[in-house]
């Protein structure tokens, strides 16, 4: 195993992607240069995030007004964050032919934004919501609008948003809020997400792992694996002998099973990656 940020861990990086056919799983890591920090790295650790889950969700009034209040603050942070050179330069390799296939764990967008195609959201996205009942999907954006106008005056403010859109309010400041339904059948709205305790749907799992499986090599891109839900693909990628290189600040739960393994920040490894392999 080669493992550091020398010479040697970016050389054996730029041979290992050089060959084509990686297929890349990226996770919070990659949009922190965005602004969106993460649960678990370096931007993460000093905060007690508390997620969401799908039984509270659906369980509580309470619980959903206070998601949406949550929520409504945060969407204004990741609405408008946009791509870094980390996302970039994905989308650069991917453009040159050396990236097949892109599995995301965010839900924050950034690598569409960026210019890449075929995006496999392991986790949806936060633009889209979708109706418990009738299961029609609709733009956040349109969400967002209704939410202004039931709540006018409502104007709460967050320094802490977590990578979901969940941003720290007080409970004085989600008492007022009004929460809205589906504009079509009046069923209760989510984001289209996967939320904590909640499965991800198996034709997408199987999907992901397909990309895997045709993959040269898996490059693994700030995520720190500490969940089986993206754990899983490495694992699956190292049984069937796809060599997994790793690009994350921190140890992850896939270090074990890695053949390279690159602490470093991402943006500027990777933006140096595209322009050593001539794809910036």
């Amino acid at each position: 195993m080669t493992q550091g940020t020398t010479e040697a861990s970016l050389s054996s990086l730029n041979e290992l992607v050089a060959g084509g056919g990686v297929a890349v799983l990226s996770g919070a890591g990659l949009s922190t240069e965005s602004g969106i920090p993460d649960y678990r790295g370096p931007t993460g650790r000093s905060r007690r995030a508390e997620p969401m889950t799908y039984q509270r969700f659906l369980g509580s009034a309470e619980a959903r007004q206070r998601y949406w209040a949550r929520s409504h603050v945060g969407w204004r942070q990741i609405g408008l964050a946009r791509p870094n050179t980390g996302h970039l330069a994905v989308a650069a390799l991917q453009r040159h032919g050396l990236v097949t296939g892109i599995v995301t764990q965010n839900v924050d967008g950034l690598h569409q934004a960026a210019g890449a195609r075929e995006v496999i959201e392991l986790h949806g996205g936060l633009d889209r919501v979708v109706c418990l009942s009738c299961r029609e999907r609709s733009p956040r954006a349109e969400l967002d609008r209704r939410l202004r106008a039931a709540n006018p005056g409502w104007a709460a403010t967050s320094d802490v948003v977590n990578p979901d859109g969940d941003a720290v309010l007080s409970d004085a400041q989600v008492a007022g809020f009004r929460v809205v339904d589906c504009a079509a059948c009046g069923g209760l709205l989510k984001p289209d997400v996967v939320f904590f305790g909640e499965n991800v749907p198996r034709p997408r799992v199987e999907q992901c792992f397909a990309v895997v499986e045709r993959a040269r090599a898996l490059l693994v891109l700030g995520s720190s694996l500490a969940i089986p839900s993206g754990l899983r693909f490495v694992r699956r990628a190292a049984a069937l002998g796809v060599p997994v290189a790793i690009v994350n600040q921190g140890p992850t739960g896939g270090d074990a099973h890695a053949r390279l393994l690159v602490d470093a920040p991402l943006g500027v490894t990777l933006s140096g990656l595209a322009r050593r392999l001539g794809a910036q």
